[in-house]
């Protein structure tokens, strides 16, 4: 059982799927920095200096002690967190597309298969008649 499952375990999809987790979870925090500080502050330039990360709907106010600690945290809905969220979706979406597309590129098609020639009935055949002229 054991040396079943090792054969199970060393096999190529099963180390190929281990990469592809490990890579992907790399690849989520580059495009979460790429998004973070490249694209976004890109965007808050030609919105007006809007930070989507900072966009929220507030709920509930923070309640400030008098020596200004904070006694009741805000309660806030972030939705411009979700926004950068999806920005990262639509990246890595469009990433994965052009990976995918190059990978098939690279797939050449099987080779067509040769012509048959005649079978050996075929053959028979063609002397049957021969042999009738």
């Amino acid at each position: 059982m054991l040396k079943e499952f090792k054969k199970f375990i060393m096999t190529g999809n099963v180390i190929d799927l281990a990469v592809a987790v490990l890579l992907a979870g790399a690849m989520s925090l580059v495009v979460k920095g790429f998004v973070s500080d490249i694209m976004m502050p890109i965007v808050g330039h030609f919105s007006g200096g809007l930070d989507f990360a900072d966009m929220k709907i507030i709920l509930d106010n923070a309640v400030i002690a008098a020596d200004g600690t904070v006694t009741k945290p805000e309660n806030a809905i972030m939705y411009g967190k979700w926004i950068n969220t999806i920005i990262n979706l639509i990246i890595v979406g469009f990433v994965l597309f052009l990976i995918v597309k190059a990978y098939n590129k690279t797939k050449t098609p099987p080779a067509p298969a040769a012509p048959a020639g005649p079978s050996e009935i075929d053959l028979l055949k063609e002397i049957r008649d021969a042999l009738k002229k």
